[in-house]
């Protein structure tokens, strides 16, 4: 069996290896470098250990003679385990390498080196707890006076013996800018092979990133093909990043490693006397921010301050927007003839699209916001202090983050937030957290919201909108306990929290940030919201109404308007009656025309189902539709009520129609805004499920969040109708 001993220059490290090996060593050089090669030799029990001693290194990115030493043992030696180790006096930065070793899946053994020194510091070191946040036994050792040497060399062998051979690398979140293209890194490494079965294919990437050039070699032996795709990925975040945040891949991942190191450091390494006049700027900024009771109430006003700024400003723009499309639909309708193609492009495509880009002003804004605090890293500090909260759930600290990317403020999508579930070690946390992060109010919900909200509470948005966000969270913490208790039973795991460093955001990188995340809502309205919504125009104008019945409400109009050209030609005023009653033959036309379609006859059949909650027939095509993507509830609710007006009012903004329907109530308004945050998830997010937890899971998703949903919104509004 052979032991490895890494660790940082003057951290004890050969001291332990001489303790341990005593005269039984030798001395050569590493092949291809100058550096000397220690070897030794120890017994445990009735079996001989080969301890090698590495070279004193701070990292495993081959720029040095030493570090390419280091590296190249671990990963083509594979050794049974190593021992990393540490001077416990300085965890934090001593702990750098052992998570890089870690993230390449080494079974690896932490020795706290110099424990004398700490406790003469006047500092203890829970070992316990760092062995249960990070996975790796943890042992004390004073190496210069031998002390621990036998114990740590036995953790070693059993952890040898229970891997067997198994690599388990360690998987940290590197933020938003840098995960996905990891996820995509992945794929391409482990499609083309490159390093197969000696290192992690996201270990890979993250060394292109780090402009690691032995890795970067090595891939383009393996696959120039895939290289080239690789090194393209690693050229465009990183002039991203030099955009947004000026700075490069390297640094970002460096800071979330020692963001997650800070987590452990924290929760591990205890000061009976805190010398307060030491705390750095951010740690007093956390004693507020992270308060056990001032922390929420802080969290809570953010949060409500987030929607209040994006209504005041928002407002005014957003009126615009849907006024320019109300004009635009009434300049192609007087510019056409009547027919199904003016029907195609003004209640097709203007009225779908322009309902769901009425509100992009309003997402702008919520964007901006929403990147600053991602930007300066309270969003970290959020999941921080809610993993208490998550604890009591069945959930893992962890969970925090896929539900944040998920939409945990506004503006997230569920897509990267079930893919941020990887994350998770325990099987059942992950599954519990894969389930429940889709009701937080993503991206394409929030438009759903802020018309529901305009519409039926105006001056009170902002308090709905928090409510919303504040609902999503119970329910998705709600849910998880019931499954956590029946379907997805299991252990909880230790909790390990990245608190990146606080960041002064750049103006330049606000604005760059929410322009990518609203010009990608935008596209979305462009290419899938239109087809969605032709599709739908086309099924709610189809099969056409019968002529005898049209003939009805056609000999009706006929009438109404020979009276008022009678009245015109003989120049006296036509009464406000004559032109309400031609306007509600009109509407009731194309009502009964849109209750005839495809769409229409299966909306009214699920009258009889969705009543109880309070939806009507046009609510219930939204909601089909809703399945696609959540943002064709909006566009869907546009072509229904410009297809089949109710008032004589043309082009009339949505909210203000949908206020105006009097077959749909606040009540209504509130059973819907349940449903939507409970139903199933967009088809996107099913298949994005179905890849990280099989096909048999994405379909429970589906089948038991619309039940669910149904009996909630059912509950709210007879409820809101007794109270009313």
């Amino acid at each position: 069996m052979t032991v490895g001993l890494a660790g940082n220059p003057n951290c004890g490290k050969t001291t332990l290896f001489n303790s341990l090996t005593g005269s039984h060593q030798h001395v050569g050089n590493w092949p291809g470098v100058t550096v000397e090669k220690k070897m030794g030799h120890a017994r445990v029990g009735e079996v001989e250990v080969d301890v090698v001693d590495l070279p004193g290194t701070y990292s495993l990115t081959a720029y040095s003679e030493e570090e390419k030493a280091a590296r190249n043992f671990l990963i083509e030696d594979r050794p049974a385990a190593v021992i990393s180790v540490l001077n416990a006096d300085a965890l934090e930065r001593n702990l750098y390498l052992a998570v890089q070793i870690m993230e390449l899946g080494v079974p690896l053994v932490l020795a706290l080196n110099m424990m004398d020194e700490v406790r003469k510091a006047g500092k203890d070191i829970d070992t316990a707890l760092l062995t249960k946040l990070t996975g790796c036994p943890a042992v004390e050792t004073v190496a210069r006076q031998g002390k621990g040497k036998r114990e740590i060399l036995q953790a070693a062998f059993d952890l040898a013996q229970e891997r067997d051979g198994t690599w388990i690398p360690l998987r940290i979140t590197y933020g938003p800018d840098l995960d996905p293209v990891l996820d995509e890194m992945e794929f391409i490494v482990q499609a083309a092979g490159i390093m197969a079965g000696k290192v992690p294919a996201r270990w890979v990437g993250i060394k292109y990133l780090e402009n690691d050039s032995s890795v970067i070699r090595r891939g383009r032996e393996a696959s120039p093909e895939a290289a080239d795709k690789l090194e393209a990925l690693t050229a465009k975040v990183a002039a991203h990043l030099r955009k947004t945040l000026n700075t490069s891949p390297d640094a970002i991942i460096a800071d979330y490693r020692y963001g997650y190191i800070a987590g452990i450091t924290r929760q591990v390494v205890r000061y009976p006397a805190i010398d307060h006049e030491r705390i750095r700027l951010s740690d007093r900024m956390d004693q507020v921010l992270t308060h056990q009771f001032a922390g929420p109430i802080v969290m809570g006003l953010v949060i409500y301050l987030l929607y209040t700024l994006t209504f005041a400003v928002g407002e005014v723009p957003m009126t615009w927007v849907q006024d320019a499309f109300a004009w635009l639909g009434e300049t192609v309708k007087d510019a056409m003839g009547d027919g199904l193609l003016r029907s195609l492009i003004v209640d097709g495509a203007i009225a779908g699209v322009g309902g769901v880009m009425g509100f992009v002003p309003l997402i702008m804004i919520m964007f901006f916001l929403l990147s600053a605090l991602e930007d300066t890293g309270y969003v970290a500090r959020m999941a921080y202090m809610l993993d208490r909260v998550f604890r009591i759930f069945g959930l893992h600290g962890t969970s925090v983050l896929p539900f944040i990317v998920s939409g945990g403020i506004a503006g997230g999508c569920a897509v990267p937030g079930v893919m941020a579930t990887r994350a998770l070690r325990s099987p059942k946390e992950k599954l519990a957290t894969l389930l429940t992060a889709p009701f937080m109010t993503c991206g394409a919900k929030v438009p759903v919201f802020l018309m529901l909200a305009a519409a039926f509470f105006p001056g009170h948005e902002a308090v709905v909108m928090s409510a919303v966000t504040l609902s999503a969270w119970v329910a998705a913490l709600l849910v998880a306990k019931l499954l956590r208790s029946t379907v997805v039973r299991g252990e909880s795991t230790p909790f390990v929290m990245e608190l990146p460093p606080y960041r002064m955001p750049t103006l330049r990188g606000l604005c760059i940030h929410t322009w990518e995340r609203s010009w990608e809502y935008m596209r979305k309205a462009g290419t899938i919201i239109l087809a969605i919504s032709i599709l739908i125009w086309a099924a709610m104008t189809f099969p056409a109404l019968p002529e005898d019945a049209a003939k009805t409400f056609t000999d009706r109009a006929d009438a109404v308007t020979v009276q008022i050209d009678d009245l015109k030609a003989k120049g006296q005023e036509v009464p406000a009656e004559l032109d309400n009653a031609l306007a509600t033959a009109e509407a009731e036309q194309s009502e009964a025309a849109l209750r005839n379609s495809f769409a229409g006859r299966a909306g009214v059949a699920m009258e009889s189902i969705t009543s109880p909650a309070g939806f009507n027939w046009r609510v219930n095509i939204a909601l089909l539709g809703g399945f696609a993507a959540k943002e064709v509830i909006v566009s869907t609710l546009g072509t229904a009520y410009s297809l089949g007006e109710i008032d004589a009012e043309d082009a009339a903004p949505l909210s203000e129609m949908l206020s105006k329907d009097e077959s749909f109530s606040k009540a209504a308004a509130l059973a819907l805004i349940a449903f939507v945050i409970l139903y199933a998830p967009c088809s996107v997010t099913i298949v994005a499920m179905a890849k990280e937890a099989g096909w048999k899971w994405a379909l429970f998703s589906m089948t038991f969040n619309t039940g669910l949903a149904y009996v909630v919104a059912v509950i709210i509004f007879q409820a809101s109708r007794l109270l009313a």
